[in-house]
């Protein structure tokens, strides 16, 4: 699949690594339409795309993740790229029930409704794309809650890709490493652990935005500054 003249979703289009993961493939002619969970935020966002349809969505609430792929979709006929992000410090027995309920919502459920949704539309030759983490892999000590919620969607991704081979789907699975997107300052519980100095999110967007030309399942950190991609994620 070539993005110009693709139709492509961002979703937490308003985040930084999903505002990047938008951003690129848009100055590479794909054709956008913007979701948010705040609607100021999400207003901000859409005046550097002039016309971009826009849909608001409530991460708790499964039929507003929906609704706003089928109103993507009715606007472009189509749709691409999920990206999800948010965090939580802290050793297992400080976070409350309500952050890691928060956590399961933000990082899985709600990306799982999106992808979910955009399976049930998409042609053969089209992709979804969605960010898991470094964390889905490797669990970190006081990020116990952040990391599941990683594996989960991480997990349901796997399942999903094995599923959508037949159709001709592809399931690109973003899995980066530790990114300066400023949320380990904006946790909603804890503070952060010592972290490394974090990458450049539009090299992530740069290698998701070549997925879809190259037919990558996996987008991995490496030790340089570009992820590296892969044709199979198992």
């Amino acid at each position: 699949m070539e993005l110009s003249g693709a139709r492509l979703l961002g979703a937490d289009a308003t985040g930084a690594p999903g505002g990047a993961i938008t951003a690129e493939p848009a100055d590479r002619g794909a054709r956008v339409a913007l979701a948010g969970r705040d609607r100021g935020s999400l207003a901000h966002t859409a005046r550097a795309y002039p016309g971009a349809p826009t849909a608001s969505f409530d991460a708790y609430d499964p039929g507003s993740c929906a609704r706003a792929v089928h109103e993507a979709a009715a606007a472009l006929q189509g749709v691409d790229v999920v990206a999800f992000g948010s965090v939580a410090f802290g050793a297992a027995e400080e976070i409350g029930g309500e952050a890691a309920e928060h956590l399961m919502a933000v990082n899985h459920l709600a990306p799982a409704v999106f992808s979910r949704a955009v399976l049930g539309i998409l042609r053969s030759g089209s992709a979804i794309a969605a960010v898991t983490g470094a964390s889905a892999e490797c669990p970190q000590p006081r990020m116990a809650d952040h990391s599941a919620s990683r594996a989960a969607l991480a997990a349901w991704l796997d399942a999903v890709r094995r599923e959508a081979r037949s159709a001709g789907v592809a399931v690109l699975e973003i899995r980066p490493g530790h990114l300066d997107t400023g949320f380990a300052t904006r946790p909603v519980a804890g503070t952060a652990p010592p972290l490394p100095e974090g990458g450049d999110p539009r090299h992530v967007a740069g290698a998701v935005a070549d997925a879809p030309e190259t037919g990558a399942e996996l987008l991995r950190p490496s030790p340089g500054k570009s992820p590296v991609l892969e044709r199979r994620a198992r």
